[in-house]
């Protein structure tokens, strides 16, 4: 009598999955990585790793399942649409990048940021090159041609981001309902390409006492920071879920336009007040721009390759087929 036994191919398909998770954990990563580091938006890192659409379309379908328990549940209805909601989301994707963005982000705190803090120059050198070259993505991430209001239309957003950025520093109070303000729009960076949530925090005098409460465990900051994070997380993103699938090329006219004015925060020759400087290590300091624009065009380049390939391996299976 034989016994039950797996499928041949189900050591490839359980190391493929494994593959996948762990793959996805890092994307996420390096979208937390982002979220320390003022001036690099959580939103462009997530564009430019291919987890953009995924972490937006989850989260809106996870506000909207936890929307409808809240308030149909009690009355005996909704549970089925609910989990419909639920069962929308890639979970597949969503958890592991979710996982990796926490773990990032804090050690990026407690790690990088303080390297980015010393260097701040040449840091910002090979942020100003990575964000450069990823307006690409959402100038060409609907597949449509832009017309002569759209490079207008971006050119406003371009000017009032350039514009936020350019603010010199304020000195909030640490006191629990401006941590809970400003956590609720501070996370917005996090789906909104071209705005750094770190750089807010820079902005209102939180990012070193938010820094400090991670590495002091101060859980009356953290708790109101995470409750404002969720807060504004679940009244903006359903806004912008809402404009992807309905406005989506215009949306990547904006998103593309807030990009590129957010350049003014990453600019190297900058002071404390956002004042501009006299160059100094010039060479160095343009070499590192370079470097930062060649990995993400090297990047673009190798997803576009592996995309091709794909679709010729789909389209000699359906030949041969």
């Amino acid at each position: 009598m034989s016994g039950s036994s797996l499928p041949a191919n189900a050591p490839d398909d359980m190391a493929n999955s494994v593959g996948s998770y762990i793959f996805n954990a890092v994307r996420g990563g390096a979208v937390g990585t982002s979220e320390a580091l003022p001036g690099i938006s959580g939103g462009t890192v997530a564009l430019m790793v291919g987890l953009y659409d995924k972490l937006i379309g989850g989260a809106g379908h996870v506000v909207s399942g936890i929307k409808r328990y809240v308030t149909d549940v009690p009355r005996g209805r909704g549970k089925d649409r609910a989990m419909e909601r639920f069962r929308q989301v890639d979970w597949s994707v969503l958890l592991p990048a979710l996982i990796g963005m926490a773990v990032a982000l804090v050690g990026a705190l407690l790690l990088i940021a303080p390297l980015v803090e010393e260097y701040t120059q040449y840091a910002y050198a090979i942020f100003f090159g990575l964000v450069l070259a990823c307006l690409w993505i959402p100038y060409t991430g609907a597949g449509k041609s832009w017309k002569a209001w759209h490079y207008l239309l971006a050119l406003v957003f371009a000017a009032l981001s350039f514009f936020l950025t350019s603010l010199p520093g304020a000195d909030l109070p640490t006191h629990p309902l401006v941590v809970f303000f400003v956590a609720s729009v501070a996370i917005c960076a996090l789906v909104l390409p071209g705005v750094s949530g770190s750089f807010i925090l820079v902005a209102v005098g939180l990012y070193t006492p938010t820094k400090d409460a991670v590495e002091n465990l101060d859980f009356v900051y953290l708790g109101s920071f995470a409750l404002g994070a969720i807060t504004g997380l679940a009244l903006f993103v359903k806004a912008l879920q809402y404009l992807l699938e309905n406005f989506h090329h215009l949306t990547l006219v904006i998103l593309t336009g807030l990009m590129a004015g957010s350049l003014r925060a990453l600019w190297p020759w900058q002071g404390e007040n956002r004042e501009i400087l006299t160059p100094t290590d010039v060479p160095l300091t343009v070499a590192l721009m370079v470097l930062g624009f060649a990995i993400v065009v090297g990047s673009i380049v190798w997803e576009q390759r592996k995309r091709l390939q794909r679709e010729q391996q789909g389209a000699h299976h359906e030949v041969t087929v």
